[in-house]
């Protein structure tokens, strides 16, 4: 046989060898498509927002726009949704106010009457009785929301059992809704980029009707 016969079997027979090769890789990727492998799951959480960590914020009592005391002590039983605002805010608080009400808007009556949703000066300065009453009202949340108010003094210890900042001329204040169960543990939180009227109401319904206690 001459070397270009030789040849010629050569090539032929690694021709064929890859058609082989190919064929093989094509019917494993069929068998593989049609039966994909098991996805381990982790038990994961059953709300929508960011699990807080344990433990009690502690009691506060603080005047809203109206003047009257509101004392978190007086409120067990209801859940709390409070987020961090100031009067002067154009921007992210006018839309975590708006998700409060969208989210109390689409509860049951049974369960609106058992929240109660905060709107927390960090802005005490500049925040006022009336400065408050004009921003519910011109944010048509008068009647959501109430208003809570106070000195700096009054105000920083709230600020740091919720891990909020304050707002201040060089830094804006850290933009979340934290929402409080029945016993005045702090259960979850959404960062306002992250939040619905949809999570924010999915998220009040779980806490009224898990037992107390119950993580």
């Amino acid at each position: 046989m001459s070397a270009r016969a030789r040849l010629i079997l050569a090539v032929a027979a690694l021709l064929a060898l890859a058609g082989t090769v190919l064929a093989t890789i094509a019917a494993s990727s069929q068998d593989e498509a049609a039966e994909p492998a098991a996805v381990v799951e982790g038990s994961g959480s059953p709300f929508e927002g960011a699990v807080r960590p344990d433990g009690l914020p502690g009691d506060f009592s603080l005047r809203n726009q109206d003047g009257d005391l509101v004392r978190t002590a007086d409120l067990r039983g209801k859940v709390i949704v409070i987020t961090p605002t100031y009067t002067r805010c154009e921007e992210s608080c006018p839309i975590a106010v708006q998700q409060v009400r969208g989210a109390l808007d689409d509860l049951s009556d049974a369960d609106r009457g058992r929240v109660r949703a905060f709107a927390l000066s960090v802005d005490p300065e500049n925040d006022t009785p009336d400065s408050a009453q004009e921003f519910l009202l011109s944010r048509r949340v008068r009647g959501y929301l109430d208003y809570l108010l106070g000195t700096r003094r009054e105000l920083q210890p709230v600020w740091r059992q919720y891990g909020f900042a304050p707002q201040t001329e060089t830094r804006e204040h850290n933009s979340h809704i934290v929402v409080v169960d029945g016993e005045g543990d702090q259960r979850v939180g959404f960062p306002l980029q992250y939040v619905t009227p949809e999570t924010l109401r999915h998220d009040i319904e779980l806490v009224l009707r898990r037992p107390a206690g119950a993580r």
